[in-house]
C-alpha cells in the first residue's frame, strides 16, 4: 500500500482536482484506490455528490474515542476500484480538541495501519492550512505531492510547503520524498513560463518536467467522478495527469528499489 499526501499551504492550486485525477488514473490501471478528504470545506466529498447536511460519516470518526474503522466508513464511487472517505465541517474543531486529547496527531496513521492492505493506493486531499489534519497526513504519507500553480505568488506557498515537508521528515525519522506538480499552466503567458523555470531551477528533479495545462473541462467534478471511458483521460488536462501519474509511479518505484 502506498500513501500519497496531496498538499499545499496555498489554496486554489488544484489539490482536489489532482487527487481526483490521480485516483481516477490509478483505478483505470486496476489499482484499488481510496481517496480521503481531509478538508473541512469538503470539496472532494461534494464532487461525489454527497450532501453535507446532515453531515456524512467519514474522517471525523477516525478521531473519535474509540475510533471507527476506515472499512466501515469508506464509500464506493461509480468508478470501479475507487472508494472515498468523506469530510465534515466539524473537522475544523479538531484543532481545539488536540489540546486536551493527546495522540490526535497520529490518529490517521494509526487508522491506516489498522486498515491494512485493503487498498493499493491511498490519496490524502489536504486542506490549505498547516494544522492537525495536514500534520496527520504528512506523518502517514509515503510521498508528499505538492500541486503548485505556475504563477509568481504560488512560489511562496511552495517554499513553505517544502519546508514543512522537510520538517516532518526530520521529526518522523523516515523519508518523505517531495514531488512538485506544476498546475494551471498557461504556456502563452510570460509569467507562467518564467515561474515554471524558477521552480525547476530551485527544486531540480523534485519538479515534474512538464505541467498540467489550464483546462476548463476538469473544473467540472462530473468529468472526474464519472465512470472511466477508454483510457479515462479525455482532454488535455487529464492527458497531462496521465503522464504525471507515470512520473510519480516511476519515482515511487525508484524509492522502493533504493530502500530495498
Amino acid at each position: 500500500m502506498r500513501i500519497w499526501a496531496i498538499a499545499n499551504q496555498k489554496g486554489g492550486v488544484g489539490k482536489t482536482t489532482t487527487t481526483l485525477a490521480l485516483g481516477r488514473g490509478l483505478a483505470a490501471l486496476g489499482q484499488r484506490v481510496l481517496l480521503v478528504d481531509l478538508d473541512p470545506h469538503a470539496s472532494l466529498t461534494r464532487s461525489f455528490g454527497v450532501p453535507l447536511d446532515p453531515p456524512p460519516s467519514g474522517v471525523l470518526e477516525l478521531f473519535a474515542t474509540p475510533p471507527q474503522e476506515i472499512a466501515a466508513l469508506a464509500r464506493p464511487s461509480d468508478i470501479p476500484g475507487l472508494d472515498y472517505l468523506c469530510a465534515q465541517a466539524a473537522l475544523a474543531t479538531l484543532e481545539r480538541r488536540s489540546a486536551s486529547q493527546p495522540g490526535l496527531g497520529l490518529a490517521l496513521q494509526q487508522a491506516l495501519a489498522r486498515h491494512g492492505e485493503r487498498h493499493d493506493h491511498i490519496l490524502l486531499d489536504c486542506a490549505p492550512t498547516l494544522g492537525l489534519l495536514m500534520i496527520n497526513a504528512l506523518a502517514a504519507a509515503d510521498r508528499l505531492i505538492v500541486p503548485t500553480q505556475a504563477e509568481p505568488l504560488a512560489l511562496h506557498g511552495l517554499d513553505g510547503m517544502v519546508r514543512t515537508g522537510e520538517m516532518v521528515e526530520r521529526s518522523r525519522q523516515r523519508p518523505l520524498p517531495i514531488s512538485i506538480l506544476p498546475t494551471l499552466f498557461d504556456r502563452r503567458t510570460r509569467a507562467g513560463n518564467e515561474t515554471l523555470k524558477q521552480m525547476q531551477d530551485r527544486y531540480g528533479t523534485r519538479v515534474w518536467e512538464d505541467a498540467i495545462p489550464v483546462d476548463t473541462r476538469i473544473s467540472n467534478p462530473a468529468t472526474l467522478t464519472a465512470p472511466v471511458q477508454d483510457d479515462g483521460y479525455p482532454g488535455r488536462g487529464l492527458a497531462a495527469y496521465r503522464h504525471a501519474l507515470d512520473w510519480l509511479r516511476a519515482e515511487d518505484a525508484a524509492q522502493l528499489e533504493k530502500a530495498a
